[in-house]
Order: structure tokens, then C-alpha cells, then sequence
């Protein structure tokens, strides 16, 4: 099963630049292009949070011309940028949005690998949360099937990265969510988006792992007194490759065109 994963896309209305700097459409639609272009092609494309920047109707309309050129299936769950309610809206036809509450997602039908999508946003709020409600419902889920191989899905990492202003948003009740994990060895990863770069720990007995944004990277600055701040590096997506004999394998794959292929030396 290979499953490519996009996340952070802060896609805009049709002809408004992001933070009034990058054009995050184009560079989603690069993503798309390069996405469809995978040989072979990913069974299913997930998408970790913040399909938009501030959860505008026109937003989420432009989104979704964007998301139909994506020729394999899509599941999504919300960031602290997207709106609870405009995003339920966005996805009423498809099958796996939940209709009220949480968006959590529960996807089995798409290979050996089950997907669990995990809302840990706070509306209103950019910080996530592991509350009761949400740890009860993700147990009851992994006991319905212990042994499946998973991946458990959510927006803001459960994870302290050393970059205050990344962590003063992270998910909190981390230790909640790590003993839950801990208990269900078949959790393959634990995926996130959120903090707009690659970023992995070992994470209740499994391996946790941040994918890179499709628009900006936000600045790697590991000291207490940072100031906040972005750069336009490269972008990229992960691909995550399960296979019985090795588990899931995650690639990084950056996005564009490249030098090449040259002869493997």
C-alpha cells in the first residue's frame, strides 16, 4: 500500500497570495501535478490540516477545484487554520466525514493499512488537545481492531521541537495520547503536519513523524528567545510504503522538477 501524504497547503482564494508572499495555490497545484505524476501511483492521498488559512467560503470553494484534479482518494482532517463547520461543509459528500463534532476519520477500505484520522484542533484556538472525549473515542476505535497495521493522523504534533513559537501550539495531554499508542504496537507512525517541516521521535513505543508543507517552511530556530519566522525553501511531501515484510517505509519526496536521471553511481 503506498500512501502519499500532503499537509499545510494555507490554500487562498483564486489570485491571493499567502502571508502576501508565496502564491500557496500554485505551489499546491505543483504539489498535484507532481502527485499524479508518482510511478507507481499512491493508493490514497492523506492531508494533515490546514487546507486553508483563515476558513473562508471562497477559500474552501477554490480548495476543492484544487482537490478534484487528484485522480486518487483523498482523505483530509482540519488544521487550526481551517473552521470546523466550513470544512464539514466543504466534504458533506463524502463518506467519511463525521456530521457533527469531532472530524475524526475511520478509513479501512483502502488497503492493509487502516487510517485514523484524529481532531485534536480546538476551535478558535491554534493548539490541539487530547481531551477525554477525544482519547475514549480513539481506544474504542484501535480495540475494534488491535492487530491492524495503522497510522493515527492528526494536525498539531503531540511534541516538544525546541522552537518556542512551535510548541507554545503543539497538541497538549501528549502523555495521554503516547500511553495509548504504547498500548496498540500495531500504530506503524503517528503523522502530523502543523509545524511546516520534517521532523520524527520515537513516540510510545512507535515512530512520530512531521510532514513538510506544500508552501513555506517555517525557520528551524532552536532557542528559547527566537523570533517567529519562515522561509521559502523547497517543498515536499512524505510517501509512506507498506509492504508485510518490512512494515511502512517513509520517504521524503520534494517537489518540482529536477536534474536527471543520470546513471545510478
Amino acid at each position: 500500500m503506498l500512501i502519499a501524504h500532503l499537509s499545510d497547503p494555507h490554500l487562498q482564494p483564486r489570485g491571493v497570495l499567502y502571508q502576501d508572499v508565496v502564491d500557496s495555490n500554485a505551489m499546491f497545484e505543483a504539489a498535484i501535478r507532481h502527485l499524479n505524476g508518482l510511478q507507481p501511483e499512491p493508493d490514497l492521498v492523506i492531508l494533515s490540516g490546514d487546507l486553508v488559512d483563515t476558513g473562508s467560503s471562497d477559500e474552501y470553494a477554490h480548495a476543492l477545484e484544487l482537490l478534484a484534479t487528484i485522480r486518487k482518494p483523498l482523505l483530509a482532517i482540519p488544521g487550526n487554520h481551517d473552521e470546523r463547520e466550513a470544512f464539514r461543509a466543504a466534504f458533506r459528500d463524502r463518506p467519511w466525514v463525521a456530521r457533527s463534532g469531532p472530524l475524526h476519520v475511520v478509513a479501512d477500505g483502502f488497503g492493509p493499512v487502516r487510517i485514523i484520522g484524529f481532531d485534536v484542533t480546538v476551535p478558535g484556538a491554534h493548539h490541539g488537545d487530547v481531551d477525554d472525549a477525544a482519547a475514549a473515542w480513539l481506544v474504542d476505535v484501535l480495540q475494534a481492531d488491535p492487530e491492524r497495521p495503522t497510522i493515527i493522523m492528526l494536525h498539531q504534533p503531540p511534541l516538544q521541537t525546541g522552537v518556542p513559537y512551535l510548541d507554545a501550539y503543539r497538541c497538549f495531554n501528549a502523555a495521554r495520547l503516547e500511553a495509548i499508542v504504547r498500548r496498540f504496537p500495531a500504530v506503524e507512525r503517528v503523522l502530523c503536519g502543523h509545524v511546516h517541516r520534517m521532523m520524527q521521535v520515537r513516540f510510545g513505543g512507535t515512530l512520530l513523524m512531521t510532514a513538510p508543507s506544500t508552501t513555506t517552511s517555517i525557520a528551524l530556530r532552536p532557542w528559547p528567545d527566537a523570533e517567529p519566522a519562515s522561509f521559502v525553501e523547497p517543498p515536499a511531501m512524505l510517501l509512506h510504503h507498506w509492504r508485510p515484510e518490512a512494515g511502512l517505509v517513509t520517504h521524503v519526496v520534494p517537489i518540482g522538477t529536477f536534474p536527471g536521471p543520470y546513471d545510478f553511481a
